[in-house]
């Protein structure tokens, strides 16, 4: 499809951006369709994907980029209002074209053609018509309106380099409308002493032959509007010139297709006089699997770090001390700033949930609004990668079986339109994202009656509220009465549960009947390196995530027996249950006769892990175990220490888990 293959990726990933946005956009022109902004940000993300389509060889995708650009001008012009019909059809353009992308997509050819029609037949004036395919593929023949020349004037302002802007793009673009002669002037360009690398002095005079309007071609300069001056005007007609603008004389250039013009210094000082643009911060496009690679590498620099470290505490070298604390000086702000790198905002996912429930409210029947909150809330893209699964579900569920009809609502003395609201905030080291509805909520009676029938729970038993919802994490609990494309609340949390565990995260949920549902998920920010406290069990070590553990407390043997060997550690009061290590992981030996204990808070309820000693903090590089310990329930990966020796990294959540389900 394109010849440059390295062009084409780009192109690919430049557009993947561009839809994202363009979807976001659609959705609130929906509710907004007056909205001027609105409209020319739609605009200039067809116009964008056109044009970048167009260069990498993307044909069929900047045709019917084309189709939709041209709707939009006309709304633009105020020729047209924004229907629904408009932005259903543009979303689903928008989906045509990611599955365009794909170089292994076939078949999208009929709904293609379809979709062209369709916008050609709005364009026309007859939106409500049902074009054929031969009819679009007609329209697109239409070769026969009558070229005309005009005169460009484009004059470049002096900061128009320091944003980055690329004079050569647009002069492709309009190469690309017809027959075209470019002539350069440099006539503003100083003496060589005089020159400033960060001013433009250029201003180009070009005529071209085409069938495009003045918008059409004034669209080639959408982007750089605000940073040059551009006057058309049709040959034979009286062009408007820009002012004080010295004619250019040309001397033909074959091989760029450009013609300069002398250069004089007459002019440079009002070009000097402009005040500078206030230079923005720049930015570069990395591949994901470069970021990964060099936050391996930096991992590997903070164990070499500990290791040296640990090496000049043991030797009376105050040169080599000082080397060692400036090398973890470095190698702390270095693993900080990298990791900073991998931070996204998780507005990125956020917006994808857009277009899922606009979707269902159409499906479903119902009115439902997307809120978010705290877009702007950091955390670790391999984080952001693999919590989208999860939201979907969870957020398909409060559509479906969470959110009433208009009619229910309204018995209900609620308003016809239900919300979802996704929000997102940091608390210590920690993410939290809530999912929150108004929805009809859980029914406790209604959890209670199919645990009992399923055997989960025994007709007399005393369970509170919370733990009755916990219950809609285990497998196939579900209380639907109906079943749909999307199951009943408590169908396939399991699953949800468990994406979120292996994130290093926990998952909590909150109902008031009638009032809604809040499901929490509590995420680690980064899953590369942690804050870790060290503990040792005999000659073991094992490292617990700091951000699970409140405090550690002595455990004596008398401690012991004033517990009745029942496990139980009273901490100020509070009866607190605890688990060992040492039994858990085999550990051989004499325990000591004070150890500790690490306080940990799980799901709302306080555990206590007792091991012989506390090493201290530390910072926690992961290694993920060999083939044989993968999938070991309990623990989430190792760590090499600063003496060579290995730490295992417990999962505390999955490791109390499994006790539960063992006792």
């Amino acid at each position: 499809m394109a010849g440059n293959e390295q062009l084409a990726a780009l192109f690919r990933e430049e557009a993947s951006e561009h839809l994202a946005e363009l979807e976001t956009t659609l959705l609130e022109l929906e509710q907004r369709p007056r909205d001027p902004d609105l409209i020319s940000q739609a605009f200039r993300s067809l116009h964008t994907i056109k044009g970048s389509g167009s260069m990498a060889g993307y044909d069929d995708i900047a045709h019917v980029a084309h189709e939709v650009e041209s709707v939009f001008a006309q709304i633009r012009q105020g020729k047209r209002d924004v229907t629904s019909s408009i932005v259903a059809l543009t979303l689903e353009v928008k989906d045509l074209i990611r599955t365009m992308l794909d170089p292994a997509a076939s078949d999208w050819q009929p709904l293609r053609d379809k979709l062209i029609a369709a916008f050609h037949a709005i364009s026309d004036g007859n939106e409500h018509a049902e074009p054929t395919p031969s009819e679009a593929a007609v329209a697109n023949a239409e070769c026969e309106k009558a070229k005309r020349t005009v005169r460009i004037d484009w004059s470049l302002h002096p900061d128009f380099l320091q944003n980055g802007s690329n004079a050569l793009g647009i002069l492709s673009e309009l190469r690309a409308m017809g027959s075209c002669e470019i002539r350069m002037n440099l006539s503003a360009l100083p003496h060589l002493t005089d020159l400033d690398p960060e001013i433009c002095y250029l201003s180009f005079e070009i005529v071209l032959e085409t069938v495009k309007t003045d918008n059409d071609i004034r669209d080639a300069f959408i982007f750089v509007e605000d940073r040059s001056d551009v006057r058309i005007g049709e040959i034979g007609r009286a062009s408007v010139a820009a002012p004080n603008r010295p004619a250019a004389t040309s001397v033909s250039s074959a091989s760029t297709g450009l013609s300069e013009a002398p250069a004089t210094p007459e002019g440079a000082g009002k070009a000097r006089a402009k005040t500078k643009a206030t230079e923005g911060e720049s930015s570069i496009r990395v591949s994901a699997s470069k970021l990964d690679s060099l936050v391996d590498l930096v991992g590997e620099l903070v164990i070499a770090q500990a290791r040296l470290a640990e090496l000049a505490s043991n030797r009376a070298d105050e040169q080599l001390l000082s080397i060692a604390e400036d090398i973890g000086r470095l190698s702390a702000e270095l693993r900080d700033n990298t990791l900073d790198i991998r931070m996204v905002p998780i507005g990125t996912t956020f917006v994808r949930f857009r277009r899922l429930v606009h979707d269902l409210s159409g499906e479903l029947g119902k009115d439902i609004q997307l809120q978010t909150d705290g877009a702007e809330t950091e955390l670790d893209k391999t984080v952001i990668e693999r919590l989208f699964d999860p939201l979907v579900h969870l957020i398909r569920n409060s559509c479906d079986h969470g959110i009433e009809s208009p009619e229910a609502r309204r018995s209900r003395g609620k308003s016809p339109g239900g919300t979802v609201r996704l929000s997102a905030y940091h608390s210590g080291q920690n993410v939290y994202v809530e999912i929150r509805d108004d929805g009809a909520g859980l029914d406790p009676a209604a959890i209670r009656k199919k645990a009992i029938a399923s055997g989960l729970l025994e007709e007399n038993a005393q369970v509170s509220e919370q733990d009755l919802f916990k219950l809609i994490f285990l497998p196939g609990f579900s209380t639907a009465k109906t079943v749909s494309n999307v199951s009943g609340r408590g169908v396939g949390m399991d699953v949800v549960k468990r994406s979120v565990e292996a994130l290093r995260g926990q998952i909590s949920l909150t109902s008031e009947l009638g009032k809604g549902t809040t499901i929490r998920l509590q995420l680690p920010l980064t899953l590369a390196i942690i804050d870790g406290l060290l503990v040792a069990v005999n000659d073991a070590r094992f490292v617990l995530p700091m951000s699970l553990v409140e405090e550690c407390v002595e455990l004596t043997e008398l401690d012991i027996e004033r517990s009745h060997n029942n496990r139980l550690a009273n901490v100020r009061g509070e009866l607190v249950p605890y688990i060992r290590l040492r039994d858990l992981f085999g550990g051989e030996g004499k325990r000591p006769p004070i150890e500790q204990i690490a306080i940990t808070t799980v799901e709302g309820k306080r555990y206590g892990f007792v091991v012989d000693g506390v090493v201290g903090q530390h910072q926690t590089v992961i290694k993920s175990l060999g083939r044989m310990y993968q999938g070991t329930r309990g623990l989430s990966g190792a760590t090499i220490l600063g003496d060579g020796t290995l730490a295992l990294i417990v999962d505390v959540p999955a490791l109390l888990g499994s006790v539960h389900e063992a006792a």
